[in-house]
């Protein structure tokens, strides 16, 4: 493969921007034009192909410490990368698509960073009667307990959003993915509260970096 500085000058990925546009760069190519230029001992392409092959190797959105890790690229660069696919995710989505939840993964894809915390996190996604995401809120940070996960705190939100359901989610930094008693207790707790209220939790996901497990198919929800 040919070095950047031995292409010739139109063949360049931001040269091609400024005649043709992004949508007819390859992905490889939007990379390369995203973070400008490779290192002493790696040229900007070899790492653009590295990247893009760690994107199709992932099942969710690649996460800040997995494209860091790519040799030549940092955390500038992986800071660089996410920023744009975040500004690509909040100002080209079609306007009124949203998010539609049909089985656990689609949850991960919410949630693409959420493995990788050194902190349990306890997320709300709230959904309505079409299963379409509303809201995507952290309810807490630290050791999950009766206190700290109310119930009050869960359905607070998901009243106003008008929400016909939830899902709530969160991590384990340890790796393990089963389910702790303070876990299932905690289910228990907003499984009944969510009846009460008519806003039922659907599931309950556990996730690490060892993979993801739903309480609803273990039959805890």
């Amino acid at each position: 493969m040919k070095r950047m500085k031995d292409l010739p000058p139109q063949d360049r990925p931001r040269e091609k921007i400024a005649r043709k546009g992004a949508a007819a760069l390859k992905d490889e190519e939007l990379i390369e034009a995203i973070i400008g230029r490779g290192t002493k001992n790696r040229d900007v392409r070899t790492i653009a192909r590295d990247i893009c092959r760690l994107m199709g190797e992932q099942k969710v959105p690649v996460r800040y410490d997995e494209l860091a890790s790519v040799s030549g690229v940092g955390p500038t660069r992986a800071s660089q990368i996410l920023a744009c696919f975040e500004l690509g995710r909040r100002y080209y989505a079609t306007p009124g698509q949203q998010v539609k939840v049909t089985r656990p993964e689609d949850i991960l894809l919410l949630v693409p960073d959420l493995a990788g915390k050194r902190q349990e996190h306890f997320i709300c996604i709230t959904l309505n009667g079409a299963g379409e995401v509303l809201g995507n809120r952290t309810i807490t940070v630290g050791l999950l307990n009766h206190s700290l996960v109310h119930p009050r705190e869960v359905f607070a939100d998901a009243i106003t959003d008008r929400a016909a359901s939830v899902i709530c989610v969160h991590n384990h930094p340890s790796g393990s993915l089963e389910p702790s008693s303070q876990d299932i207790a905690i289910t228990q707790q907003l499984k009944e509260a969510g009846a009460l209220v008519g806003i039922p939790l659907i599931d309950h996901i556990i996730v690490s970096r060892a993979g993801h497990l739903s309480m609803r198919e273990r039959g805890l929800v």
